[in-house]
């Protein structure tokens, strides 16, 4: 009596390995997951190697269950994300949309200077910058790194001439 592995119904864990290697490789090949909303849209593939009936098809139905993928806006499964991930994201994405947020390219719009400094004063220094009404308008950003304090400025020869004129 020597059955054929591939030809009896698939365990749910086989059954849940099965979906996630469909819907990764129709997000790797298509961007995203276009053609999976339901339990019975994985039933093709799997018709075609297990035999069809009602097992398999409650087989698939808790694989999917068991999976637990939120789905995007249009019903489609996520296969990348939780359902923790993606509230999160959401959440993000309505925050952005509250706060009016932009990406801003930095390295297209802006100049970078770099001032060394002492770790001990670094802070300070940033502070004192931060609240000094001569640099309100020289610099975008200071940023404190291991070895000094990065400046996202508009204008360079600006900052620079300003900053060197402090270093007596």
């Amino acid at each position: 009596m020597n059955s054929d592995p591939l030809r009896r119904s698939p365990s749910r864990k086989t059954c849940e390995e099965i979906i996630r290697r469909i819907l990764m490789t129709e997000v790797l090949e298509q961007g995203t997951n276009s053609h999976f909303k339901t339990a019975a849209d994985f039933m093709n593939y799997f018709e075609s190697l297990y035999p069809a009936g009602p097992g398999l098809t409650k087989q698939v139905q808790r694989a999917v269950k068991s999976l637990n993928m939120p789905k995007d806006s249009n019903g489609y499964f996520i296969i990348n994300k939780t359902r923790d991930q993606l509230d999160r994201e959401n959440e993000i994405s309505d925050l952005f949309k509250k706060a009016d947020c932009v990406v801003d390219d930095l390295e297209e719009q802006y100049e970078t200077l770099f001032l060394k400094t002492d770790p001990f004063y670094r802070d300070y220094i940033m502070s004192l910058l931060s609240a000094s009404d001569s640099f309100r308008d020289k610099f975008i950003t200071i940023v404190s790194s291991s070895e000094g304090l990065l400046f996202y400025t508009r204008n360079k020869s600006q900052l620079s001439v300003l900053l060197n004129s402090l270093l007596r």
